[in-house]
């Protein structure tokens, strides 16, 4: 049995540069050690409990720094045991921490904030350090630091003292509103009565960190949308993390700028700053839920070799690894962080709901085991992950109220039917049936038993005309299914603009049990793909599933691709569709 999240103690977990403790626990030991040949060290113990602490290192420079190696000798019986930020080694008493290249520069009179650690034994601050072989003498006010211990069952709400997370960041909470998005929504023709929701803030390029001006992402970098939810004074903001190498290896219209073999520019050039800004001590009281590669993992089970299904860029990434590398290392250095909340991509219920004892069918339990291998991989632990998001920035719907899987129509359960091509053999209809059983099924892959679900919402409503009030009166189980279903495309697969679609349940937090929120990941409004090739320096290429005549593949069952025509690139607005999704919502919007 794994310990819930608000009894767990700082010291199962690593916590990043830049902790704060909150909620009236605070740790602060600055140990400033002054300078005689240019340099400056604080030695800040953040937190402490019985036998271990956390710190971080902040280095002021007199003159420009280009690279830095930093030194000192702890007190008899410290060591480290985990770190970040940093390449480091300790023998004996000494310690050694170097740069990782993105945080080599410290710009003349600026003091930067370079790494933390994890420490046990003394956290009494060194009497010496030295930065690239310069002396740094002994602390000017060498005290302990007060030695403080979190209660055994911290509060639900805020962000507890000692790094503990809340069970639910959703719950109570005012989520921050990308007032980017909110602006395109608003001129929108009826657009007002949504433009205040909640939505996802995507980093779907390394540029895009900083603001890139792109009609993706716009003029704001992370740091500009964290500092904005603070000015909003809201508790929650969601970030999209988005940029594997080789990304989406079995569909054209979202793939990145990364190659295949990339994952050092991934980890160096774009998690790594992402950790550094969202690690900054002014967003201590801001929750970070980072949503974790979508569209990923869930393609080395279904689309590679020896699957009918596979795609070569799915077997390249297969073997590289960089998939699992890449997610294990993200998912660790943003769970290190003690404000954030990691919730890793889980496909949804019609990508991975085949459980089956022949692993050529098998997607549901060899999809939970591929997840459980990140555990032990570049760090990574249990406790990194928050949870799961299903159905990010598709279409499936929430629940089939009129029809089961396992309903008998016409003398034989639907889901043992190969006739009915929609089901076609599936275990699950809808997102809420698929999220409780897998979230149980990741439990048993090794994750912890306190794991919460997420459901993006934000177009899997299916309301207008077309949508059912009620069940098939039809023997005919084909007929029956069609009759019955709100989900109105024609394959489960399709994923691309699909036509028809509406806006689903609004933001919510703890609609069910098993479930932390409804959130809108994907903005409503913005292209999956776009309908024709159009050429652009996004990295993004045409895929046939996002036109409107392509009669599909192996992948869809060889359907109808059921896309919206005159669509833009992948993550551009489209009036046309945002107008479709307002009409089509169900709930509707009033």
């Amino acid at each position: 049995m794994q310990l819930s999240r608000r009894r767990r103690r700082l010291a199962l977990t690593s916590v990043a540069v830049g902790a704060l403790a909150a909620t009236g626990l605070t740790f602060a030991s600055a140990n400033q050690a002054l300078a005689e040949e240019g340099c400056e060290v604080d030695y800040n113990v953040v937190s402490s409990w019985g036998g271990g602490f956390q710190a971080n290192v902040v280095i002021t420079a007199d003159e420009p720094i280009n690279g830095w190696e930093i030194k000192w000798n702890f007190p008899a019986g410290t060591t480290v045991s985990s770190a970040w930020n940093v390449g480091w080694t300790q023998s004996g008493t000494g310690f050694t921490g170097k740069d990782v290249g993105w945080n080599a520069s410290i710009a003349s009179g600026q003091s930067r904030e370079v790494f933390g650690f994890i420490g046990s034994g003394s956290s009494t601050a060194p009497g010496t350090f030295t930065v690239n072989g310069d002396v740094c003498n002994g602390p000017s006010n060498p005290t302990t630091p007060p030695t403080s211990t979190t209660p055994t069952d911290g509060p639900t709400t805020g962000n507890p003292g000692g790094g503990d997370k809340v069970d639910n960041p959703y719950r109570g909470a005012q989520v921050y509103v990308n007032p980017q998005w909110s602006e395109r929504a608003a001129a929108e023709p009826g657009g007002d009565a949504i433009a205040d929701q909640p939505t996802g803030v995507w980093l779907d390029r390394t540029s895009a960190i900083y603001g890139n001006d792109s009609p993706t992402t716009g003029t704001m970098g992370l740091e500009d949308h964290l500092d904005e939810a603070v000015a909003q004074g809201a508790d929650v903001i969601q970030i999209v993390i988005y940029n594997l190498p080789g990304r989406d290896c079995a569909a054209l219209a979202s793939n990145g700028e990364l190659a295949a073999g990339e994952i050092d520019k991934y980890k160096n050039d774009y998690i790594d700053p992402i950790v550094e800004i969202q690690g900054q001590a002014k967003y201590a009281d801001l929750k970070i839920v980072n949503v974790i590669e979508i569209d990923s993992l869930p393609n080395l089970v279904t689309n590679v070799t020896p699957r009918a299904t596979a795609t070569a860029n799915c077997d390249t990434m297969k073997n590289n690894g960089n998939y699992i590398d890449g997610i294990s290392y993200a998912t660790h250095q943003l769970g290190s962080l003690p404000n954030t909340y990691n919730y890793i991509d889980a496909g949804h219920h019609g990508w991975i709901g085949w459980a089956d004892t022949n692993p050529q069918y098998d997607n549901f339990n060899a999809s939970a085991a591929m997840f459980g291998s990140l555990i032990g991989e570049n760090g990574m632990t249990a406790d990194d992950v928050h949870g799961f998001i299903s159905n990010t920035a598709n279409y499936s719907v929430l629940e089939e109220p009129y029809w089961a899987v396992n309903q008998n129509v016409g003398g034989q359960p639907i889901n043992q039917n190969p006739n009915v091509k929609w089901v076609d053999w599936n275990d699950f209809n809808n997102e809420k049936d698929f999220t409780e059983a897998f979230r149980q099924e990741l439990i048993e892959n090794g994750f912890n038993d306190d794991i919460g679900m997420l459901i993006d919402t934000s177009r899997n409503g299916w309301g207008g005309d077309y949508r059912p009030t009620g069940p098939s009166t039809s023997t005919d189980p084909i007929t029956f299914v069609d009759d019955s279903r709100i989900d109105q495309r024609f394959q489960k697969g399709n994923w691309c603009n699909q036509a028809g679609a509406g806006l689903g349940e609004r933001p919510q937090a703890d609609p069910e049990p098993w479930i932390d929120a409804y959130v809108w990941i994907k903005p409503p409004g913005e292209s999956d793909g776009a309908s024709e090739e159009i050429p652009n320096n996004e990295g993004k290429g045409f895929d046939e599933m996002c036109d409107p005549d392509y009669q599909g593949n192996i992948r869809n069952g060889n359907n109808p691709s059921g896309a919206r025509d005159n669509m833009p690139l992948s993550g551009h607005w489209s009036s046309e569709q945002f107008a479709e999704l307002l009409e089509n919502a169900y709930p509707p919007v009033n």
